[in-house]
């Protein structure tokens, strides 16, 4: 049996591997055409291997005309297969011809945008520091994400490093390559159903240190605006932490002035009125300040607001998560948590460049601190006792 990656040495994927093993197996039990094959639950438990990867293994058969599938009978052996071919098979194309001298690492976006393009940079920078070149691949939904890790790969890229924004699980792709130990590492998103190298912000503690600096400036009522989570970590944890800094200062939290049902129709129309955001605030009258979830739903409340004939910063403070380049050029610049690309696009960088040289310690997490800078959002309405000031709103100063 060929392995597709005899001439390079690299180890191919585990389905791969398996899809030899199902051949043994067919082999070994001297199966004839249309005789079952043994099942995707038989094979994960004889190999210790998982469904999906049985699956992909038998996928595999089926495509090269080993076997075929009858849906709810289960899998049989093709008509033309000759058992004296068996080990003639080549399941993936010919091995790529011999890389270039420096390594290659890609990264994959699902868009460019302002805070993406400084990721990109700062990698770049690392990249050449450790004599690699980078690649940048933009993937439009998770088929064409799982496309162009296929590609990559088949290409004999020697690292990835994947931005699945707003992802809600990974790809099967994402966790065939981590399965098969390939050098991939997840930035600014946690899978909470694998375990695999990231490198994220601590929004977490972004929110928190938010939340209590309005609590510094004065502030008691503070409301929490989000879209629905999703199962979109980073925006569980910032929500977490505005909860947790609420609870340690002995602030009562009140379910009326949290939101985090709002639809993101707002994004065409950043500028005008939401809905949404004015009915909540104005059954929420009470509120002296929000954090919002990004500086995109923080813009949307600010002109709803404003509409709305409220003052921001005096009557409402509104605070944001991200410091994207919209956040310094609204009507009142906006108060926000800084993410830091710069050191999240080395992070990555390193950490894929740790797996290339075969690493095999456990999945890796790397945590980058995000930074508050202080606009003109947010007011001061008393000194709190117990938090000092640390600073007055200025044009873009940096609290820590």
């Amino acid at each position: 049996m060929k392995s597709r990656n005899s001439k390079t040495g690299r180890k191919p994927l585990l389905y791969v591997q398996m899809a030899e093993k199902v051949m043994d197996e067919i082999r070994k039990r001297n199966l004839q055409p249309h005789d079952p094959v043994p099942s995707e639950g038989e094979l994960a438990k004889l190999y210790a291997v998982s469904r999906m990867t049985a699956k992909l293994a038998l996928q595999i058969l089926v495509k090269e005309g080993v076997v075929y599938r009858l849906e709810r009978r289960g899998t049989f052996l093709s008509a033309d297969f000759v058992q004296e071919n068996a080990k003639e098979l080549v399941f993936q194309p010919a091995a790529a011809p011999q890389k270039q001298a420096k390594r290659r690492i890609a990264m994959v976006f699902p868009n460019l945008d302002d805070y993406t393009a400084r990721i990109i940079a700062a990698a770049e920078q690392e990249a050449r520091k450790s004599n690699c070149h980078l690649l940048v691949r933009i993937s439009t939904d998770n088929e064409d994400e799982s496309e162009c890790l296929q590609e990559l790969y088949d290409d004999q890229v020697d690292g990835i490093i994947l931005y699945p924004r707003g992802r809600m699980k990974c790809s099967e792709k994402v966790l065939e390559l981590t399965l098969s130990n390939y050098p991939l590492v997840i930035i600014d998103r946690i899978f909470r159903e694998l375990r695999i190298d990231c490198v994220y912000h601590d929004h977490y503690q972004g929110a928190y240190n938010l939340t209590k600096y309005l609590i510094g400036k004065g502030h008691i009522e503070i409301g929490y605006i989000s879209i629905s989570f999703d199962g979109v970590t980073s925006r569980e944890d910032r929500y977490k932490g505005y909860m947790q800094a609420m609870l340690d200062h002995n602030l009562s939290v009140n379910s009326n002035n949290i939101f985090l049902q709002c639809t993101e129709e707002f994004m065409s129309n950043l500028n005008t009125p939401n809905p949404q955001l004015e009915t909540f605030l104005g059954n929420n009258s009470s509120l002296t300040a929000v954090v919002c979830m990004d500086d995109y739903l923080a813009t949307s409340c600010l002109y709803t607001a404003l509409h709305m004939n409220k003052s921001v910063p005096e009557d409402l403070s509104i605070i944001g998560f991200s410091d994207i380049q919209l956040s310094s050029l609204l009507p009142i610049p906006l108060t926000t948590a800084r993410q830091i690309t710069e050191q999240l696009g080395q992070a990555a960088v390193n950490l894929v460049c740790k797996r290339m040289e075969n690493s095999r310690e456990g999945a890796i997490t790397i945590k980058v601190n995000t930074s508050i800078i202080e606009r003109s959002s947010v007011h001061t309405i008393r000194r709190a006792l117990d938090s000092p000031i640390i600073a007055s709103p200025g044009n873009g100063q940096l609290y820590q």
